[in-house]
């Protein structure tokens, strides 16, 4: 169900479907939400299919899950920390969220709410496949991080 009396924003929901990693799924899914309003107001060149999802889901999986995705999908040995779907589905390692969090100083929760809002970034036409790419990316993400109020 979309949010009442916004029917452009997609309603989201988190899912924590592995059991390795404890984590608080309803404050994740506060987070998202906020990080899509704002995703949302944000103009990009390359057009947007953002607003025209009805639902976009969060799944929380364990590296196992995980891997096998990432070679299904992307024909890529191993996990990856985020796999984002144009239909609306970004699925995050909880394992390599807690394994990246540590490497570059962040607590997991805070590991957690960059993927979400990469892969919506994704989901809104942006890229990191190129060096610029990738540096535009990262530096929307950190300020809608920051602006959602980030996660502890």
């Amino acid at each position: 169900m979309r949010p009442s009396g916004n029917p452009e924003v997609p309603a989201i929901k988190v899912r924590n479907l592995q059991r390795t990693v404890p984590l608080d799924a309803a404050e994740l899914e506060r987070f998202a939400a906020r990080s899509l309003r704002l995703c949302l107001k944000i103009h990009h060149s390359k057009g947007t299919d953002l607003a025209k999802l009805r639902q976009i889901s969060v799944l929380v999986v364990s590296d196992r899950r995980m891997a096998s995705l990432h070679r299904q999908f992307l024909n890529e040995p191993g996990p990856t920390d985020v796999i984002t779907f144009q239909h609306g589905e970004i699925f995050i390692s909880a394992e390599t969220a807690r394994l990246q969090a540590r490497q570059f100083g962040n607590s997991f929760t805070q590991e957690l709410g960059l993927y979400v809002v990469h892969g919506l970034l994704h989901l809104h036409g942006f890229d990191d496949r190129t060096e610029d790419e990738a540096r535009q990316m990262k530096a929307t993400q950190r300020r809608i991080f920051a602006r959602a109020g980030g996660l502890n």
